[in-house]
């Protein structure tokens, strides 16, 4: 039986494990299911001893795979769609777009963009409609923010008990 969604992160060659490590903290907040990254840059920073920079603050790396691969088209299954994000002429606005139940959102490198290969293979292209490039990390919280906002209600004290800070029991007058 297979699972009704499906949320893949794919990066292409990211260089910065203070924004992997990001990005795995974002996939937890948001329940996405795996990340995938190809390219030597990450591992190589990374090998230095401070790897993710305890970005990861709430671990989700020890229960969501961070995978390396070859080819970010060839490690998802036929039925996920191919989702690009990235400031390329011709996408479609974020706010605009309508996001497939099983996908795999593939972002570009810090320092560079999505090959043509991948783009031409994708189902959709999207952007983020900012002034100036977004950092590889907020850029993937706000697509995972994205796909929660328009796929389910959000507006629960529940979750917000169960997704705040220890810290924090501050309630709304009423």
């Amino acid at each position: 039986m297979s699972k009704s969604s499906y949320v893949g992160i794919g990066l292409v060659n990211p260089k910065s494990p203070t924004n992997v490590g990001g990005i795995m903290r974002a996939v937890g907040c948001y329940s996405a299911d795996a990340v995938f990254y190809t390219g030597k840059r990450y591992e190589l920073a990374a090998s230095n001893g401070t790897a993710q920079y305890n970005t990861d603050t709430k671990r989700a790396s020890s229960s969501i795979p961070l995978t390396k691969v070859e080819s970010l088209l060839d490690a998802i299954a036929s039925d996920v769609k191919v989702v690009c994000v990235d400031l390329v002429e011709g996408a479609i606005a974020l706010p605009e777009f309508e996001h497939p139940e099983k996908a795999i959102y593939i972002f570009g490198p810090e320092d560079g963009t999505i090959n043509q290969q991948i783009v031409n293979s994708a189902d959709a292209v999207v952007y983020v409609p900012t002034v100036g490039c977004m950092n590889l990390a907020a850029s993937v919280n706000v697509l995972l923010y994205d796909r929660l906002a328009k796929s389910a209600s959000i507006a629960s004290d529940e979750l917000i008990r169960s997704s705040r800070d220890t810290n924090n029991r501050v309630r709304v007058k009423r």
